[in-house]
């Protein structure tokens, strides 16, 4: 029976395999982030050079060029459209002709998957710094599994519409002591998401790894909980759904429904 899985490197870094195709997600491969440091969890070790790299949207946390410059071989970067020229301004025109530019709604082929760009809510800039511009949108791999990676993203209308699926990769938390209410989803809306997208396995990410610097004593809660609260939401809002809450480094493999 055919078989998909998910390593989670902690935020938002995934590595994705599913008919023998690999996918990393918004990888940050390093320990400090700008004000960030990665308080639980190794650096990730990455098993090998993936076929492709899905980037959901422009912030640093997400799209961190310096971890784009370690990842091993050459693989397709898929980015929001019009950030390839962000891509090849940032990091040289060979990383910019390996972009594939998508918006929600369109899709590519890699290796035996298929990787459809699907809506997110929430800001697409570079920053308020930056005015380098595109859309925020998460994705969903449909190979032998269906596959929602959800990138950063509050509920939407619509959601409903990307399921069912087999996999979701829900974001429930944050990188800091706060969590803004447009653009993000907490273990309470994580949970009506996966209610939405009536998904058989569910993975909360995005919560759990990096904090700011000199703020480790600080709602630690926001830090440590999300995953686990996220679980016992959903056992309530999706009952038939299962949920895995990973460890750093921790891999799923899930046999999709025939």
């Amino acid at each position: 029976m055919s078989e998909a899985s998910v390593t989670w490197w902690g935020h938002s870094t995934m590595w994705l395999a599913d008919s023998g195709t690999s996918l990393l997600t918004d990888p940050v491969l390093t320990d400090r982030l700008i004000h960030l440091r990665r308080m639980a969890g190794p650096t990730p070790v990455l098993p090998g050079a993936p076929d492709a790299v899905l980037l959901s949207h422009l912030h640093a946390d997400h799209f961190h060029l310096p971890s784009l410059k370690a990842v091993p071989g050459s693989p397709l970067l898929i980015v929001p459209r019009g950030a390839a020229a962000f891509v090849a301004k940032s990091l040289g025109p060979g990383y910019g002709d390996r972009c594939v530019e998508l918006r929600p709604g369109e899709e590519t082929s890699v290796g035996a998957v298929t990787v459809r760009a699907v809506p997110a809510a929430h800001d697409g800039g570079r920053g308020p710094w930056s005015r380098v511009r595109s859309v925020a949108m998460g994705f969903v791999v449909e190979g032998a599994a269906r596959t929602w990676y959800g990138g950063d993203t509050g509920l939407f209308d619509g959601m409903a519409d990307l399921g069912p699926l087999d996999l979701a990769l829900i974001p429930v938390g944050g990188w800091g002591p706060t969590l803004a209410a447009h653009g993000h989803l907490d273990a309470a809306d994580g949970a009506e998401a996966l209610r939405r997208v009536k998904a058989a396995w569910a993975v909360p990410v995005h919560y759990g790894t990096f904090w700011p610097v000199g703020m480790g004593r600080i709602r630690t809660h926001m830090f440590r909980e999300p995953g686990t609260e996220f679980a016992r939401r959903a056992a309530l809002a999706a009952p038939d759904a299962r949920v895995r809450v990973l460890g750093h480094g921790e891999t799923l493999t899930i046999e999709p429904a025939a």
